[in-house]
C-alpha cells in the first residue's frame, strides 16, 4: 500500500498508508493529519486540503489541473507553483513515497 508523508509547516511529519485509487486528502482525514480540514469533502469547492507536492514528487502528481482546482487554489493565501488540493492527488503504486507539506493555515 503507498505511504504519503506529511509535513507540517514546522517539520513535524505523520506517515499515513493511503490505498490506491483514494486521494491524499481522504488518507490524510482517515489518519487525523493535522492540517488537512477537507472542508468540502473533496468536491472541489474549498481550498482547506491545500498541500505543498514536494519537487522530488511533482512530475509524478502533475501540477494544478486547470479549472476547478486552479481557481480555489488562487484563493488562498500562499500559493506556490507546488501547490495542489490533496483531494485532487489519486493514489496510486507510483506515488508510494509521496512527501506533502500542509501550510501555516488553511483557507
Amino acid at each position: 500500500m503507498p505511504k504519503i508523508t506529511f509535513v507540517t509547516e514546522d517539520g513535524h511529519e505523520q506517515v499515513v498508508d493511503a490505498p490506491v485509487g483514494t486521494s491524499a486528502m481522504e488518507a490524510a482525514l482517515n489518519n487525523g493529519v493535522p492540517g488537512i480540514d477537507g472542508d468540502c469533502c473533496g468536491a472541489v469547492a474549498c481550498g482547506t486540503c491545500h498541500v505543498y507536492v514536494d519537487q522530488k514528487w511533482f512530475d509524478k502528481t502533475g501540477p494544478m489541473t486547470p479549472g476547478d482546482e486552479t481557481e480555489m487554489l488562487e484563493l488562498t493565501d500562499a500559493l506556490r507553483d507546488n501547490s495542489r488540493l490533496s483531494c485532487q492527488i489519486v493514489m496510486t503504486d507510483e506515488l508510494d513515497g509521496l512527501i506533502l507539506t500542509t501550510p501555516g493555515h488553511q483557507h
